[in-house]
């Protein structure tokens, strides 16, 4: 499942690989600014915030010991990992946005400098994979969910918030945490909680 989702991510960039020029895979450089239409900032953070939203409304509206219930409570537990893991690498690499600067190649310049990895394209990623992972057999169409990290990587490059190599290194540990999420035999965020916070409105009410 990486490797496909890594061959999607390359069919994606490949048209500006070529153009690399700098960053650690020698592939990074800055795009033009461009926030509107499809790209602009307002429709990336609407993206984030209902993803987020889903999961909450989604894991308190589905039964914990169905299917759909246990993969929507693992994205959650995917989500929280991926948030931790790339505020922790954001802080240790601290490196410069393609909008404070046109070198990709700052690191560790303080803690203004957040822009490795992607953590919107994680996100992304780690609402996705859990999905995906658990109903690519049954159901081969919601490998279209792919389309939101995709999405969500060109529109941050677009308007200069990541380097390429920031948006792919977000798209693998979203990706990452996911399957290891969606692994797991019990959600571990609902299970930390006290008992009875999972049932749903319906069963409450």
């Amino acid at each position: 499942m990486v490797f496909r989702l890594w061959r999607m991510a390359g069919l994606l960039l490949c048209p500006w690989l070529v153009w690399g020029a700098g960053g650690p895979l020698g592939i990074d450089h800055r795009w033009n600014y461009d926030d509107r239409g499809l790209w602009r900032r307002s429709y990336q953070v609407g993206l984030e915030d209902g993803v987020l939203l889903l999961e909450v409304v989604g894991a308190f509206s589905t039964q914990g010991d169905t299917r759909l219930g246990l993969t929507v409570r693992r994205t959650i537990d995917s989500t929280v990992l991926t948030a931790i893991a790339t505020e922790v690498l954001k802080f240790s690499t601290q490196r410069a946005r393609p909008d404070q600067t046109d070198n990709p190649n700052l690191w560790f310049k303080g803690r203004a400098y957040q822009s490795f990895p992607s953590g919107e394209v994680a996100l992304q990623a780690s609402f996705v994979t859990p999905f995906i992972a658990e109903y690519h057999t049954d159901h081969p169409w919601v490998w279209a969910l792919e389309a939101l990290p995709a999405y969500d990587a060109l529109a941050r490059m677009k308007v200069q918030g990541h380097w390429q190599t920031d948006v792919l290194a977000g798209w693998a540990l979203g990706t990452a945490l996911g399957v290891y999420s969606q692994r797991r035999k019990s959600p571990l965020v609902f299970g930390l909680l006290p008992h009875g916070v999972s049932a749903t409105y319906r069963a409450q009410w």
